[in-house]
């Protein structure tokens, strides 16, 4: 890309500047067995296609992803949690765990989100909250701060309870939370793993049930669930190209198929886009005082943004000061290059000081 050379003295506002479209390539609306289903891209928070996703519905085990949200915003990973009486023979998924026996929070949460275990989640609980109840009302209390309005908990495993519900939106948006906990997606992406078995020595190997990890190559995680209520329930995660997709489904007799589709359709529809290389953009900058003369700044980095493959380029917008006091070091920052669609700042990267000469 061709270097830019401006002499700026106050902050400027450029036209547009064309940047090539890639080429169109996007699905029709994908079909899904799903009775709710939602596709969601986080950074942009745009939801890219729904299916009665405001519909309050069971949720199973994909709960935990919220219990494991509570736990790593609360807990200590290295807390070594004796487990109590309460977390054992819990129905449904386990790892079978005896009282007494001792297991990181780590160890728990690998437990929880790769063998799905309802005995490791009320472990979780109990150690994080004190109880069941309490943590209960931890989850329920971080709910509402992200806002939503169609989601309630009355334990961290999923099993059935009519107070006990979510929607395909609300899901996606706690994932999207979770995600961004580096530990998290270390561990939902994480196909195997051992933890102690009892404390004589003995190893669990624990396998993650989200089959996406293997049956799509971009595939990040998420959780699976099912009970006979809710049926099958699936969240899933990719990425491709810098961009981050999440889905869910509840009720989904083919989710795994459910969740390739949405995928490919996502993709389709978003790209990671390449606004401007570093070192594209160079300015001048007068230098007042005994120093005088002027300076040179660039852009220090790529300007990239998650943008739909039919968006036009954005729009650019120069943040710098009239002038500078002194000639500065090279590498302070002394700007920025800003990119909108709209009101929307979808890029900044910082303007630092050069000592490149200018070329035309």
């Amino acid at each position: 890309m061709k270097r830019f050379a401006i002499v700026l003295l106050a902050s400027v506002l450029l036209a547009g500047i064309s940047l090539p479209l890639a080429a169109v390539t996007s699905l029709s609306s994908p079909s899904v067995s799903a009775h709710h289903a939602a596709l969601y891209e986080p950074v942009t928070d745009t939801f890219l296609y729904e299916k009665n996703g405001d519909e309050r519905a069971p949720m199973a085990s994909t709960t935990k992803i919220m219990t494991a949200l509570v736990a790593l915003e609360r807990g200590d990973l290295e807390t070594v949690v004796t487990i109590p009486d309460e977390a054992c023979h819990i129905e449904g998924s386990s790892i079978y765990m005896t009282p007494g026996e001792h297991l990181t929070l780590r160890e728990l949460l690998y437990a929880l989100l790769l063998q799905s275990a309802n005995d490791a989640a009320t472990a979780i609980a109990i150690s994080v909250g004190g109880s069941v109840p309490e943590f209960a009302r931890m989850m329920n209390e971080r709910a509402q701060e992200m806002g939503l309005q169609n989601t309630h908990f009355v334990n961290p495993h999923g099993l059935d309870d009519p107070e006990h519900y979510t929607t395909a939106h609300d899901l996606a948006r706690i994932t999207a939370c979770a995600m961004e906990i580096p530990v998290f997606r270390d561990i939902v992406g994480t196909v195997k793993y051992r933890i102690p078995q009892g404390d004589g020595g003995d190893m669990r190997v624990l396998f993650n049930h989200n089959k996406l990890l293997r049956l799509y190559r971009d595939s990040v995680g998420v959780k699976t669930g099912f009970t006979k209520k809710s049926g099958r329930c699936l969240v899933g995660a990719a990425c491709r190209d810098g961009v981050t997709l999440i889905s869910v489904t509840l009720d989904a007799p083919n989710d795994w198929n459910d969740h390739i589709t949405l995928f490919e359709y996502g993709f389709s529809r978003m790209e990671n886009r390449l606004l401007a290389e570093k070192g594209s953009f160079l300015y001048s900058l007068p230098v007042i005082g005994k120093e005088g003369g002027t300076v040179l700044c660039t852009n220090s980095e790529d300007a990239t943004a998650i943008l739909g493959r039919d968006e036009e380029a954005p729009e650019v917008k120069l943040d710098l000061p009239h002038y500078l006091t002194s000639r500065g070091r090279v590498g302070a920052v002394v700007g920025h290059l800003q990119f909108y669609r709209g009101d929307r700042l979808v890029c900044e990267v910082p303007l630092v000081i050069t000592d490149e000469s200018p070329t035309m």
